[in-house]
């Protein structure tokens, strides 16, 4: 199988969307494009909006991904929870594709005899482990996320020094919505840590509208930039970037 690199846009948001492109197509136009996009819903005691929870769904679904709608206090864990899974989901679609190349069209994991199925359980947790992941990180700074940037610093944070004990190499990108003269400002480009986050975070505002669709569809972009960057600076960049693993 092809080594490559998983890429994943996490989002962390606890409203809709309300300016801008439609999240959901956005979602799935970070799909066509081998991007998965996953989203944690950050709720506040026992405040769960309908509304809310059927965007974030839908996003995941569309994005390919995971959706998870959580308590701030649980939210550490479910962001590495998160990203694991959705690591393992792509990875899994992508044995799969290769089992109906091999033997035949209608053939999915679960059609192997038990001891061979297990053997591919192995190759993908082997995968976990070694492939490259970039994140690219999409945190909602809206007004009602005030209280909880300081939580989902920490659990950024956490998801960081998980994921540094893989190793494959690990990439994170981290952008917030609104930004104050545009939708979505970069906070901090392409790094292999989240170590100086807490300088950046103690400096954002919250305010303003949700433009979860704009935002998505710029974390889009900032992986086509990164691509076509690498492929001037490498003799052959695109393998590094043509598929997701």
């Amino acid at each position: 199988m092809k080594q490559g690199t998983i890429k994943q846009i996490l989002l962390i948001t606890d409203g809709c969307s309300n300016e801008g492109e439609d999240p959901v197509a956005m979602a799935a136009l970070a799909k066509e494009q081998g991007v998965t996009v996953n989203v944690i819903g950050v709720m506040k005691n026992d405040t769960i909006d309908e509304q809310g929870m059927k965007e974030i769904e839908s996003i995941a679904e569309q994005g390919g991904g995971v959706s998870q709608v959580v308590y701030t206090e649980m939210l550490s864990q479910t962001v590495q929870m998160v990203t694991r899974k959705a690591m393992t989901q792509t990875l899994q679609g992508v044995v799969n594709r290769e089992l109906k190349q091999i033997l035949g069209s209608e053939t999915e994991m679960e059609d192997l005899p038990p001891e061979k199925r297990g053997e591919v359980f192995e190759v993908v947790e082997e995968l976990n482990d070694t492939v490259n992941l970039d994140v690219l990180i999409l945190v909602d700074t809206s007004a009602s996320m005030k209280y909880k940037l300081p939580t989902v610093k920490e659990a950024l944070l956490d998801l960081s020094l998980s994921l540094n004990a893989r190793t494959g190499n690990n990439r994170f990108s981290v952008f917030v919505f609104p930004g104050k003269k545009q939708f979505v400002n970069k906070l901090m480009d392409w790094t292999p840590n989240l170590d100086t986050l807490p300088s950046i975070f103690s400096k954002l505002s919250s305010g303003g509208m949700t433009p979860t669709g704009p935002a998505i569809k710029e974390a889009l972009r900032h992986f086509t930039k990164k691509r076509s960057i690498r492929g001037l600076l490498t003799a052959n960049g695109d393998e590094y970037f043509e598929e997701s693993v």
